[in-house]
């Protein structure tokens, strides 16, 4: 019995053994180096592909769980690639996961999908010119993140398949990023439990990466419904129970709370539901809140004053009240092992050379909104170390931090955007579908593909990572989702905005096989700026 059993342990050794061998491989440096040569080589031959993917999404510009054009054109064409398409992942109609390769280690490549609303512009254009006015675009540049992904990716099974070297690429869309909307809902449904390391991209106006936390909040994303009783608001007011007179209250309520809250707090609001007309009480109202602080406990502990004080705009105003988690992430952490071997990868690749037309565009532009007038960068970010938890004083948020607190992960900045804009503004969609984005996606793809390599051939750094992963990240903080057990993906956002402008908006949407450019088509000299 005892031989039988060690014969058992033996074999089941020896089958693992072979497993662990089969999905390592290990190249010297001088073999990665020559590997990051060919691939960056792959992928500037790959530029006219990216031009036309990048201004293809910018014409469609849909917003969050609406992005049925984007994800349609992005799946056919990974198909198309030898990708597997899983669709509709997490109970997201627009969601979607692509693989292609088997084995360890396993690599994600995530960005998002998403526009802005009223956010239409011509492209390559210095002053606010809608294509369709009030029209949803892409105000902030989620048209090219894809690009930078699967150009790389691309380059890299490419080269695997050549080389016979193992490991799964996987490719993963952020819908509705902008409403913070989804990637919870990814992680709670296990599409990241295999996953050895996740790159994700995101547009900006230089090129870098970074580690830990630099400044980003997380947050909890909150619709407060209130229920009252109509009546007639001129013969029996007395009769009514205003719902929007809790809205207006806990507003009140929230604003003079914020005197004694950290000054790492973010609390900001819109009434989505007034009622239908002043002569009847409101019946119903509804405002949607966005609690941001810089980790989970204090996320939780704002969250738990918006509930107190909707709690008490009820008992003012004899109403009741429910809530709807819309979308909550988690405080982003960046992996320092990866993001060091990426920033090597990104010095090396370097910035774009810009042209005279580039800056005058960037420059005009500046001018335009009143920001001072710097042109486009001219050395890539540099890398510092985050500041202590204490020192963190808010800001911005992306729902990759979910991903980051599960896998080890790194957010890189791309430069296909002009610096000095205010964000989320038409103005932020003037260069992506110029040159400028077009730079910056070939730039960070070649970035990513190297990376990439890194982690496809140098065992020892997925090993640094998940050392920097168990034992300084998740040390004394471990994951816990800011989701209810019942939320749900709030995937009728944005329907009735797609549903006024997509008829419109199709007119307009880029057509490759007849013109060699989005800016071609919709006759734009480029740049166009104000006459003196």
């Amino acid at each position: 019995m005892k031989l039988n059993k060690l014969l058992q342990f033996s074999a089941m050794f020896l089958s693992m053994s072979m497993v662990f061998e089969a999905a390592a491989t290990t190249f010297t440096a001088q073999q990665r180096a020559d590997a990051k040569a060919q691939v960056v080589a792959a992928v500037d031959k790959q530029k006219k592909l990216a031009q036309v993917m990048n201004d293809t999404i910018f014409s469609f510009g849909e917003l969050g769980f609406q992005e049925f054009e984007t994800s349609a054109y992005l799946t056919k064409m990974l198909k198309e690639e030898g990708f597997e398409i899983e669709q509709g992942i997490a109970g997201i109609p627009t969601a979607w996961v692509a693989k292609w390769g088997s084995g360890k280690p396993v690599i994600a490549l995530g960005t998002d999908l998403d526009g802005i609303p009223k956010a239409s512009q011509k492209p390559g254009v210095a002053y606010h010119e809608p294509i369709i006015e009030g029209a949803p675009g892409h105000g902030e540049g989620h048209n090219s993140g894809q690009v930078v992904n699967i150009i790389a990716a691309i380059a890299l099974k490419d080269y695997m398949a050549e080389n016979d070297i193992s490991g799964t690429i996987v490719l993963w869309p952020g819908v509705a990023e902008e409403q913070l909307a989804t990637k919870a809902y990814y992680v709670r449904a296990g599409y990241f439990n295999d996953v050895d390391a996740v790159l994700y991209s995101h547009v900006g106006s230089s090129f870098g990466t970074f580690y830990g936390n630099p400044g980003l909040s997380g947050l909890v994303s909150v619709k407060y419904n209130f229920y009252g009783e109509s009546a007639h608001s001129a013969s029996s007011p007395w009769r009514g129970r205003s719902a929007l007179d809790a809205v207006e209250l806990m507003s009140v309520g929230l604003n003079y709370r914020r005197e004694h809250l950290r000054l790492s707090q973010r609390i900001h609001s819109v009434i989505v539901d007034g009622g239908d007309q002043p002569n009847v009480v409101p019946p119903k109202a509804s405002s949607w809140y966005f609690f941001r602080e810089v980790d989970y406990p204090h996320i939780k502990a704002l969250w738990e004053v918006g509930d107190k004080v909707a709690e008490g705009a009820a008992l003012m105003t004899n109403t009741t009240w429910d809530s709807v988690v819309m979308g909550s992430a988690w405080p982003l952490h960046s992996n320092k092992p990866l993001a060091y071997r990426a920033y090597e990868n990104i010095k090396a690749v370097g910035l774009p050379e810009w042209s005279d037309d580039d800056l005058t565009l960037a420059k005009a532009l500046q001018k335009e909104i009143g920001a001072e007038e710097i042109g486009l960068p001219q050395e890539i970010m540099p890398m510092v170390a985050p500041p202590p938890l204490d020192k963190l004083t808010g800001g911005g948020s992306d729902d990759v931090g979910d991903i980051s607190w599960v896998v080890p992960t790194i957010f890189m900045l791309y430069p296909s955007n002009i610096p000095n804009l205010p964000g989320h503004n038409w103005s932020n969609a003037v260069s992506m579908a110029t040159p400028i984005a077009h730079k910056g996606i070939i730039a960070g793809a070649k970035a990513h593909a190297m990376t990439m390599i890194d982690l496809f051939t140098d065992p020892s750094l997925l090993e640094e990572m998940d050392d920097y992963f168990t034992n300084t990240q998740t040390k004394d903080l471990k994951y816990e989702s800011l989701l209810r057990e019942k939320d749900t993906p709030q995937i009728h956002l944005n329907e009735d905005i797609m549903g006024q402008y997509r008829d419109r908006m199709r007119e307009f949407y880029y057509d490759a096989e007849k013109y060699d450019t989005y800016l071609e088509q919709l006759g734009i000299d480029y740049p166009t700026i104000k006459s003196e």
